[in-house]
C-alpha cells in the first residue's frame, strides 16, 4: 500500500503580502519534492478585514496607516513587504494598490477548484494576487475579477454571471467559519494533512521538512496497516479454511 498524496490546504487572502510571498517559498519547496513526494494542493479563504465595504476601494497605503497607527508605520511595513517580495522575485507596487473586499475573490476561488474548472486554482490565486499587489486593481470589482478569470481560462460571461448569482457565498462563509473554529487567527497557515498547521511565509527547506517528516509518518502507517491486514488474514486460515 503506497502513501496516498499529502493535501496541504492554504489559507490566505489576496491582499495579504504575506500570503504572496508565501506562495512563491511554498512553489519552490514544491518544486525540490517534484518526484519524490504527490502532493494535492487547495487555496482555502480567510479574509484579514472582512468589515471593508463591498464595492467601495482604498489606497492601501491608507487602510494600513488607519490600522497600524500612522503613515510611518504603513510606509515601514510597505517597505519591508517589498523587500522581502523581491527577494522571491515579485516586484511589488503597494504604492497604487487598492484596498478592498475580497469575498468575491473568494468565492471565484471556490469555484475554480470545482471538477471540471476551466483553470487551476493555484493560476487563478496568482492572477489575483498580482491584480492586487503590482497591477493596482481593484479586486473587489466584479468587472475586474471576470478580466482577470479570463485571462487564465475561464469564459469571462460565465465568471460575471457567477458573481451576479451568489454562488459560493455559502461554501466560502462556512470555510471563514472552520478557520475560526480552527483557531487560525492570521495568513497565511498551511495545513498539512489536517494534522500539522505550518504558520507564516516560512522558508522553503522548512516547507521541505515538514512535508518529508509528514510522509514519512503517512509511509510508515500504511505499511503497519498493511502488514497487521495480512498477519490477520494468515492468522485466521489454516488446513485450506479461513474462518471468519
Amino acid at each position: 500500500m503506497s502513501a496516498p498524496p499529502i493535501r496541504v490546504e492554504i489559507w490566505s487572502d489576496v491582499v495579504c503580502p504575506w500570503c504572496y510571498i508565501g506562495k512563491r517559498r511554498f512553489e519552490s519547496a514544491v518544486e525540490q519534492l517534484d518526484g519524490e513526494i504527490e502532493l494535492d494542493v487547495v487555496y482555502r479563504p480567510y479574509q484579514l478585514d472582512p468589515t471593508a465595504s463591498p464595492g467601495t476601494s482604498q489606497p492601501v497605503i491608507e487602510a494600513y496607516a488607519k490600522k497600524f497607527g500612522g503613515p510611518d508605520q504603513a510606509r515601514a511595513i510597505i517597505e519591508r513587504v517589498t523587500q522581502e517580495a523581491a527577494g522571491e522575485g515579485v516586484e511589488f507596487r503597494m504604492d497604487r494598490a487598492l484596498r478592498a473586499n475580497t469575498l468575491l475573490a473568494h468565492r471565484l476561488l471556490w469555484l475554480a477548484e470545482l471538477p471540471g474548472s476551466p483553470t487551476d486554482q493555484s493560476a487563478l490565486k496568482e492572477r489575483l494576487l498580482q491584480a492586487y499587489f503590482i497591477d493596482g486593481l481593484d479586486i473587489g470589482d466584479p468587472e475586474v475579477l471576470a478580466d482577470c478569470a479570463a485571462e487564465v481560462g475561464f469564459p469571462r460571461q460565465d465568471v460575471v454571471d457567477f458573481l451576479e448569482s451568489g454562488g459560493g457565498r455559502a461554501e466560502v462563509a462556512a470555510y471563514l467559519d472552520q478557520a475560526i473554529d480552527s483557531g487560525i487567527s492570521a495568513v497565511p497557515t498551511f495545513v498539512v494533512n489536517g494534522q500539522w498547521a505550518i504558520p507564516g511565509a516560512q522558508d522553503a527547506d522548512t516547507f521541505v521538512n515538514v512535508i518529508r517528516r509528514l510522509h514519512e509518518k503517512v509511509a510508515a502507517d500504511a505499511t503497519a496497516e498493511r502488514e497487521a491486514a495480512e498477519h490477520d488474514t494468515n492468522a485466521a486460515c489454516s488446513d485450506d479454511v479461513c474462518e471468519t
